[in-house]
């Protein structure tokens, strides 16, 4: 085993194995996360320098194609049925955040990134808000492993809830909107659950996502930093142009279940790539005080939400 993972050439051919893997049917979204934590922890990732712009490149492009797989009457179906919940959650856990990170004397910084991580889309909220507020590189590694651990989490127990519930397809796609971070875990949690949970997560966490804007103004004025950009996620509106395409030109519906089928693959791709990025060392970092705020803030989003959609 030594003499593998001393094996530069050797690592790279596992994990294009592995990556080709994941792109077929063989593989769930779940498991391809656990194959590329597996990866990292065995012998270690021969990419991890270079993989995370690549990471956002291919979540976008995925994203992108899902939308082949949406007409706007859902779509704008699925965005209206969340608004109520997506603001009252948001405001709750940014609330929320703050009283926690006073509680627990956290650094202003480190319990901004989390809040505004689990009340938006996690890793995309803390890289829009992390330039406003300018955190030191261990507060932004602290609050992304702490994010994606949890996230990694989610997928796995987000659809054993679902079932154990009874779930329908639309109540689950929106729980995982609103309840799970990353829009990768969102997407491949809901997959998991069916193709209507899919389509409702998807359009609904990438609305939410749009909330980066007013909470990066808000974060300007909070931080007092008038000099700050703020990133506005253009992909989304690229997401919304597959989604009238696939509505107005009927030409394209011979090919948008294989664009959202290579879409599907594309995310499952993605999410081992996500996984081949943590390790043990990466988990050892995370204190026990910022982990606990995250996890209070995720269950008091997950269990809140839940309930609303129930009753």
């Amino acid at each position: 085993m030594k003499d593998l993972i001393r094996n530069e050439a050797v690592r790279k051919v596992v994990f294009m194995i592995l990556a080709v893997l994941c792109l077929t049917p063989l593989i769930s979204s779940p498991i391809a996360l656990v194959l590329g934590f597996g990866l990292a922890v065995l012998i270690g990732n021969p990419f991890e320098k270079n993989l995370h712009q690549y990471i956002h490149l291919l979540l976008q492009i995925s994203i992108v194609g899902l939308g082949f797989g949406l007409k706007l009457d859902e779509a704008l179906h699925a965005g209206k049925t969340g608004l109520t919940l997506t603001v009252v959650s948001i405001v709750t856990v940014m609330v929320l955040g703050f009283l926690l990170g006073k509680l627990f004397k956290l650094e202003r910084p480190l319990s901004y990134l989390l809040s505004a991580g689990t009340a938006i889309c996690g890793g995309s909220a803390i890289a829009a808000v992390a330039p406003i507020i300018k955190p030191n590189t261990k507060q932004i590694s602290l609050a992304l492993a702490i994010v994606f651990t949890l996230n990694s989490i989610a997928l796995f127990v987000y659809p054993a809830i679902g079932h154990l519930l009874n779930l329908s397809q639309e109540q689950f796609g929106l729980w995982c909107a609103v309840g799970i971070h990353d829009t990768s875990s969102v997407v491949g949690a809901a997959s998991k659950y069916g193709n209507e949970a899919l389509k409702t997560a998807t359009t609904v966490k990438l609305a939410r996502a749009l909330w980066i804007i007013p909470v990066s103004l808000i974060t300007m004025f909070i931080f007092k930093n008038k000099e700050s950009k703020i990133k506005i996620p253009w992909f989304i509106g690229y997401f919304i142009l597959a989604i009238v395409l696939n509505t107005y030109f009927p030409i394209l519906d011979g090919f948008s279940t294989s664009i959202t089928a290579i879409a599907k693959s594309g995310l499952n791709l993605t999410l081992f790539f996500i996984g081949s990025t943590l390790s043990i060392q990466t988990l050892k970092t995370i204190g026990l005080k910022p982990l606990l705020m995250a996890v209070l803030l995720w269950v008091t989003i997950s269990v809140g939400s839940l309930v609303y959609i129930i009753h």
